[in-house]
């Protein structure tokens, strides 16, 4: 209940919901009774147990919020613990989110953190309809445009292309790299949203085959002809693991070879880690700093702009078709409509599987609705939307992309 939690820990955020403030948006109402209902009512997913994600369960619980999730698919490893302070070295082996809620629950009275271990994309979409706000703690550009994507698709807009203010999913987003960072809240719809700004990654450096083949000039060459080239050849077809201990052992034992048949020093196997996993580096203060950053606390300043045409957050594509058509059919023509040249395509309706890609259990099943029409899998319904998730362009300039297409049918 409210009245066990200790009045010094919610004296932070009574500064923020007990006042008026440049905060806070003009329809903002201060008052006990908000900041009762944001302990005891709102629920919020922090996506991420590493080193920020750590860093924000803690901030959230010592907030006085109640009712948290987290949820992360890798487990702990021993090159974590200098920055991820909820482990210990017994910790080692297991799945983090499930260590680090049990962490803040044990130090924290009151707070309920539910855990998963899984993959985000293990999760239905409607799981995550379920939180107020979620908090990305994430290292992966991809995942970030995943999550986002999947908050734009609760996006509800009227006749007049405005967002629907209840539909809205708050998400706040961080990011750490060395002693760099930033926090910032987005607001899909309203605000601009990872993908209207994702030009502001530079990016994956990726090494051309031929040059890891013949020519290696750096460590990292080395490492990831080993982990490329090196391993298929070797294990004909074996899937490579990179949380394998023994997988990450015999690609660090090739790229040494490899380095001492070219001369080129520096391979160690906390390099191979960080170049197969693509480890960004990180500092225990820079994540702790950025977790409990505002919006606006920045030495180089980026204005963020709206696209109003972006494919995620926008109010989304007209489409008209006839009734007869198929979600077979559907498909193709996304694969063909130039602006939009989707790859890999799933389509879910109402936060109904339609068709998905991915898991193959989920493809398994949803695979017989391909030959039906869309317009009966839709409910009849002469106009409404479907959520198309999939990789924009094709070859080498995919990327990935979820939008909200709105659909007409007719007889």
């Amino acid at each position: 209940m409210a009245d066990s939690i200790p009045q010094s820990r919610s004296r932070d955020l009574d500064k923020l919901l007990l006042r008026p403030g440049n905060l806070v948006g003009p329809t903002f109402e201060a008052g006990a009774q908000l900041r009762d209902d944001i302990k005891e009512c709102v629920r919020v997913l922090v996506i991420g147990a590493g080193g920020l994600g750590c860093e924000l369960l803690k901030d959230l619980a010592f907030s006085g919020f109640q009712n948290l999730e987290v949820i992360d698919m890798d487990r702990i490893e021993v090159t974590n613990l200098n920055r991820q302070f909820l482990f210990r070295l017994g910790d080692v082996g297991k799945p983090k989110a499930e260590v680090a809620a049990k962490r803040v629950m044990e130090r924290v009275s009151g707070v309920d953190i539910k855990s998963h271990f899984c993959r985000i994309e293990d999760k239905p979409i409607s799981f995550y309809n379920d939180f107020h706000i979620i908090v990305l703690g994430l290292d992966s550009i991809e995942a970030r445009s995943y999550i986002n994507s999947v908050a734009c698709s609760f996006l509800e807009y009227d006749s007049d292309g405005n967002p629907q203010e209840e539909s809205i999913k708050p998400m706040v987003d961080g990011g750490t790299e060395g002693f760099k960072g930033h926090a910032r809240i987005i607001m899909p719809g309203v605000t601009p949203c990872f993908e209207c700004t994702i030009w502001l990654f530079p990016p994956q450096v990726k090494f051309p085959l031929c040059t890891l083949a013949e020519t290696p000039r750096t460590a990292a060459h080395c490492i990831e002809y080993a982990h490329l080239i090196k391993w298929d050849e070797a294990h004909s077809g074996k899937t490579f693991d990179p949380d394998d201990p023994e997988h990450m052992q015999w690609v660090y034992s090739e790229a040494v070879k490899r380095a001492e048949l070219f001369g080129i020093p520096g391979v160690t196997y906390s390099l191979t880690q960080g170049v197969v996993k693509n480890i960004i580096p990180a500092i225990a203060s820079t994540n702790a700093i950025i977790s409990a950053a505002f919006e606006g606390l920045h030495t180089k300043v980026t204005e963020f702009v709206r696209d109003k045409d972006c494919l995620v957050c926008g109010p989304g594509v007209l489409i008209e078709l006839e009734a007869s058509v198929t979600l077979k059919k559907f498909i193709d023509l996304l694969e063909d409509h130039p602006k939009l040249l989707l790859t890999r395509v799933s389509v879910t309706f109402r936060g109904k599987n339609l068709y998905m890609q991915a898991p193959p259990v989920l493809e398994e099943m949803t695979r017989s609705n391909l030959d039906l029409p869309l317009f009966e899998l839709m409910g009849k319904t002469p106009r409404d939307i479907a959520h198309v998730t999939g990789a924009a362009g094709k070859g080498d300039k995919s990327s990935h992309v979820l939008g909200n297409y709105v659909l007409f049918s007719r007889e």
